[in-house]
């Protein structure tokens, strides 16, 4: 059984997404930010560097996983599932979720703390995270162009890429015009383990861009 630590946030869903689409049981465990439960010790020795998701395996002897991606990885090997087992198939795959990694995540990440959470409003700084979003979002939407998928059958490159680009509205980016990156999020958005993924943990409710409360728990998140 796979134990999952997880939040509402898009690298949360990407592990919860994964394991529905593997179809894989599991249990979960919703971190409280509030609390900092992130930062206490029993969740340190899960995941030292004091972040959500994380996984135990505990049909592997309580082997623990942290880092979104790797989580990923190691679900998609263990399983045979969502990973070409060819050496070139398999390095599509790893080009695009390290792509997601290195680059959209932070970026709309960014994105988000300075368009929603950052105590000061610094025109510049978001619109340069916003800018560089728009252009990632371009170079998905020209793979998607000739590519149904991103590295050729659906994989956990998709699910990592759409776990993020789904949020494009409230990191403040425009997709206007990117028509086929709208398709892939159609298509993907349309498959019932993403359905299922998204709402583990709940989906947290619709806040103003002014909600106290969240602000507070996205600034604990990220502490």
């Amino acid at each position: 059984m796979i134990e999952l630590f997880t939040a509402s946030t898009p690298n949360g869903y990407k592990v919860s997404v994964t394991l529905e689409e593997l179809g894989l049981p599991y249990t979960f465990r919703k971190l409280d930010f509030s609390a900092l439960e992130q930062k206490q010790d029993w969740f340190l020795k899960v995941n030292p560097n004091g972040r959500i998701p994380a996984i135990i395996d505990h049909d592997e002897g309580d082997f623990p996983i942290f880092e979104s991606g790797a989580i990923m990885i190691y679900l998609a090997e263990k399983t045979g599932k969502l990973m070409p087992q060819d050496v070139k198939g398999r390095s599509r795959v790893m080009q695009w979720l390290m792509w997601q990694m290195g680059g959209l995540g932070p970026m709309m990440g960014q994105a988000n703390v300075f368009n929603r959470y950052f105590p000061e409003r610094l025109p510049s700084v978001i619109e340069r995270y916003q800018r560089e979003g728009r252009r990632l979002f371009e170079v998905l939407n020209g793979q998607l162009a000739d590519h149904q998928y991103l590295a050729g059958e659906y994989s956990i490159a998709d699910i990592a890429s759409w776990c993020w680009a789904r949020g494009y509205e409230w990191s403040g980016i425009d997709i206007d015009g990117l028509t086929h990156l709208q398709r892939w999020m159609d298509d993907i958005a349309a498959r019932s383990a993403v359905q299922k993924g998204i709402t583990i943990p709940e989906p947290r409710a619709p806040a103003s861009d002014t909600d106290a409360r969240v602000i507070d728990n996205a600034r604990k998140m990220l502490s």
